[in-house]
């Protein structure tokens, strides 16, 4: 029994260290949104509910971590009815899957005034090695980290059966992230 409960402190400590040197997200100043074409014409899509642990200094980059979680099931396109249907097994499949994980996997690097970082995206069910290329703006209150992630959507099964024809929905997706840190 001891030894569980020591196992179980440090645990805890652990996770409480690690929660210590993430940053505070305002998630009201923050947004995921998506841009695709379908037959050729943008469109964009928005999720209305995530959270985000980040810890990022742009002096150290190389110890920059994240760890967002994504509601799919608040995706919205402003159409009650694309909403519904995005939703389906065809699509991002909410039912069995109802969350998308954004994971900062290795060390950001500065590179000509951005930075990029390799990153673990995962999205019904599959795990893809992804690149985040991104800025940071400081200010008095905090840095607001603006970037994208691009994606394949069939390499995650988005789009499945006639959907996955790539002359009608192109296979080419930019995740695009705005996240507030606050100091």
């Amino acid at each position: 029994m001891k030894t569980i409960s020591r196992c179980y402190t440090a645990g805890l400590l652990l996770l409480l260290g690690s929660a210590a040197h993430a940053q505070v997200v305002d998630l009201g100043k923050s947004q995921i949104t998506f841009g695709f074409k379908q037959e050729n014409v943008p469109g964009e899509g928005k999720f209305r509910k995530f959270t985000a642990q980040i810890s990022f200094d742009a002096a150290r980059p190389e110890a920059t971590k994240a760890n967002v979680e994504v509601d799919v099931t608040s995706v919205d396109f402003g159409d009650a009815g694309w909403n519904n249907d995005i939703q389906s097994e065809s699509w991002f499949n909410t039912a069995k899957f109802p969350k998308s994980t954004f994971v900062i996997s290795g060390p950001a690097k500065a590179i000509s005034g951005h930075f990029e970082a390799p990153a673990k995206f995962t999205l019904k069910g599959v795990t893809r090695d992804v690149t985040a290329s991104f800025t940071a703006k400081p200010d008095a209150g905090g840095t607001l980290i603006e970037g994208s992630v691009p994606v394949k959507r069939n390499d995650y099964k988005m789009g499945e059966g006639p959907w996955s024809d790539t002359s009608v929905v192109a296979n080419e997706v930019a995740v695009r992230f705005k996240v507030y840190v606050k100091k």
